[in-house]
């Protein structure tokens, strides 16, 4: 009755457009209420969990990425990859993927990366004569590596809802990451070649090196990070304080794409960002912890072990229950409506919660890219006065390529595990 009611509920609430802020706290509130659960104590539960050094990761990460989003660092990682790729065809198209896969290191948010990117990158591809739905297409689809990536903000949440550890998380999303922008990559130049796309002229090597030093500012942010936690210098914290720090630098000092008067203005932004996903944090704790007081996750492992699914059987279902939910939340509600329900499930059915971490959040990648509510859609979309349809039709070979990434990521889990097992074995 309960999950009956939640689901009608939560559905009709958001057919309403209600924020899903509001949408969670009114489905946790009934649910209380009807089960006759005692409400005394969950506002406690909220203020306990919200009060973690973890937590406060997410609100400096998402500074940093304000900073770099609005200093011009996005325009110095272009010129950096134009730099190196020019000679190649098609060269405009691999440049946005590999300057996204490098901003995405550095913001951590898929729809930064490709705001940031598709500014940039969207006017010069079509000025070269690239197909406008090709063009949006690889700008939205690689904007999505910034949610796998590390510093990941989705991997925090995720870290933070399963007591995971944020780093081995971090490691656990590289080489996943690196795969995605190598399909990527390989696809463009094969429709580069294969459409005669524009051939940029090779820079001499001093060009190339100049372009190169002028982005060695901007690359300084994800190696502080990563040397730092992992070198075991600061936590991931500390680490994110240090980001935003050293990227308002480069930013005033470098690449002066604000002045030093407008650091406050740039600082609210990223603070209503940062609220506006706390603000869901804290509702869907009251909602997880109903979850957990239900016994749902409990009677869900009782059910999967005792008709024996096989955890590649359990995968496969998790994976199209994720890309249908992708059809209607964003990636913060799903990963804090899904979690709570499968997270207690996991090492019962013999599924690693590191590698889990990377299946959810690739397949968070996908719901940003596909309709009907792909965040990266709309961006690119209000960005290039184009239609959405127009977006979804230039985004569809990569959707197909994030499919297939995702297979690879679920049913060979040495890709995800190997490099944390390597640092912390």
């Amino acid at each position: 009755m309960g999950a009956f009611l939640f689901f009608l509920l939560f559905f009709g609430l958001l057919a309403l457009g209600m924020p899903i802020f509001v949408v969670l706290g009114l489905c946790a509130a009934v649910l209380y209420a009807v089960s006759g659960q005692p409400l005394v104590g969950v506002a406690q539960v909220i203020v306990d969990q919200l009060d973690s050094t973890t937590l406060m990761a997410l609100p400096l990460f998402v500074m940093a990425a304000a900073f770099m989003r609005r200093g011009g660092v996005a325009r110095a990682l272009v010129d950096l990859a134009a730099a190196w790729l020019g000679g190649i065809r098609g060269s405009l198209g691999l440049v946005t993927v590999l300057a996204c896969t490098l901003f995405a290191a550095i913001c951590g948010s898929s729809v930064a990366t490709a705001l940031a990117m598709g500014t940039i990158l969207l006017p010069a591809m079509l000025e070269r004569g690239y197909p406008r739905p090709f063009a949006l297409g690889v700008i939205g689809a690689s904007g999505t590596i910034g949610i796998v990536i590390p510093p990941s903000l989705a991997l925090i949440l995720y870290g933070i809802v399963a007591e995971q550890s944020v780093p081995r998380l971090f490691l656990a999303g590289i080489i996943p990451g690196l795969l995605q922008a190598a399909a990527f990559f390989a696809w463009v130049f094969y429709t580069a070649r294969r459409n005669g796309f524009p051939l940029e002229p090779a820079l001499p090597l001093g060009e190339r090196l100049a372009a190169t030093r002028r982005a060695l500012p901007a690359l300084s942010v994800p190696v502080v990070v990563l040397v730092g936690i992992y070198g075991g210098l600061v936590t991931v914290t500390e680490a994110a304080a240090i980001s935003a720090v050293v990227a308002l630098g480069v930013s005033l000092v470098f690449y002066k794409g604000f002045r030093l008067a407008e650091t406050l203005s740039v600082i609210a932004e990223a603070l209503r960002s940062a609220a506006a996903i706390l603000l869901i944090v804290a509702s869907a704790l009251a909602f997880g912890h109903w979850m957990t007081q239900s016994g749902i996750p409990a009677a869900l492992v009782h059910f999967t072990v005792s008709h024996g699914f096989r955890p590649s059987e359990f995968l496969l279902a998790i994976n199209v229950l994720l890309l249908i939910l992708g059809c209607f939340l964003e990636v913060t509600a799903t990963l804090l409506l899904v979690l709570p329900v499968l997270a207690p499930a996991l090492v019962p059915l013999g599924v690693d919660p590191v590698h889990f971490a990377i299946i959810f959040t690739h397949n968070m990648e996908i719901g940003l890219v596909h309709p009907p509510v792909g965040l990266n859609l709309f961006v690119l979309s209000t960005i290039s006065d184009a239609p959405v349809g127009e977006v979804i039709r230039g985004i569809f070979p990569f959707l197909v390529l994030l499919l297939l990434v995702l297979g690879l990521i679920t049913y060979v889990p040495i890709l995800t595990l190997w490099l944390p097992g390597l640092v912390f074995h």
